[in-house]
């Protein structure tokens, strides 16, 4: 298949939050789109997050109305696939419906089409073990917001060929996206182990009355969140360490490590735990509608990555 972005046709399928910001991101890189979704209003939809998300795609704020010139909703899975070059699936996490759905792609789909999916829990494996070839199914899961956090962490199957892994990869690297290959697979990848970790914690902190939900916030924003924004765990202990680096911060400053995790909080998410932590979020964000909260989320972030890549060049 021609390779150029003026004739790559993408796929996406599935109109929640990820499906929606990877459409605008594909629109954005100058890809045809073909959006399937069992969702009435789905044109609708789409309309409404173009709207939102094009003021601040890679590479600068786009028309709505132009990328929405080379967008189709087409309802029907064989017409939507025909001629793609890559389908990217963001369906429910339900495997038996995945599996389905893969097995059904594998039919449909061009011989050479990348099929993807934006699963945050399941391994390629799993997704494609009904299929005649399962190893035509990578993950491509990206962090959300797709249509800024460059981030997609690829997972291939035990049966990928590593030319579809390299293929994979270049497809992502071309709309903007940072990919990174799992060298393993692992349930729920790296990125949300991580955040899981500290949403763990932060929940512990709340319900403890340590802090409230909008002072957690505050506190991950104001420090390690700024910190992580430029270097990585890994980097900014081995900066604590000192002359040293992490060799010297383990073997002396982290020598209590090990105890500090034995301390961490291992809530229990009850009732009265939920209702804590929902009704000081709503509090936090009360009298600001969604399209606001994602508008000053994707400035923020936007402006972060640009002056991140302002750095590179100096």
């Amino acid at each position: 298949m021609d390779e150029t972005s003026e004739t790559r046709t993408v796929t996406v399928i599935g109109a929640g939050t990820i499906g929606l910001g990877w459409v605008a991101l594909f629109l954005g890189a100058g890809l045809r789109v073909r959006v399937v979704s069992r969702r009435g209003d789905v044109g609708d939809q789409v309309a409404e997050a173009l709207a939102m998300f094009a003021p601040h795609l890679p590479g600068g704020a786009q028309d709505p109305a132009e990328l929405a010139t080379r967008l189709e909703i087409e309802p029907d899975l064989a017409a939507a696939v025909r001629g793609a070059h890559v389908v990217q699936e963001n369906t429910e996490e339900d495997l038996e419906a995945k599996r389905e759905l893969f097995v059904k792609l594998e039919t449909v789909a061009e011989p050479d089409a990348l099929l993807l999916s934006s699963t945050s829990t399941l391994p390629p494996d799993e997704l494609g073990a009904s299929m005649r070839e399962p190893g035509r199914v990578v993950v491509g899961h990206p962090f959300n917001p797709p249509h800024v956090v460059p981030l997609v962490e690829v997972v291939a199957g035990t049966r990928t060929p590593a030319e579809t892994v390299d293929a994979v990869v270049a497809f992502y690297r071309s709309v903007g996206k940072a990919p990174v290959v799992l060298r393993k697979p692992i349930a729920r990848f790296v990125a949300n182990r991580l955040q899981s970790a500290l949403l763990q914690e932060s929940i512990h902190l709340v319900r403890e009355g340590v802090v409230t939900v909008a002072e957690l916030d505050e506190v991950v924003t104001r420090s390690i969140g700024l910190r992580w924004a430029t270097v990585g765990p890994f980097l900014a202990f081995h900066l604590g360490g000192g002359q040293g680096g992490l060799r010297h911060w383990l073997t002396n400053l982290g020598r209590g490590l090990e105890a500090s995790w034995r301390d961490l909080g291992t809530p229990e998410l009850d009732a009265e735990t939920v209702e804590l932590v929902l009704s000081q979020a709503e509090t936090a964000v009360a009298g600001r509608t969604y399209a606001e909260l994602v508008a000053e989320r994707d400035a923020k972030q936007t402006a972060i990555l640009a002056v991140l890549e302002d750095s590179k060049a100096q």
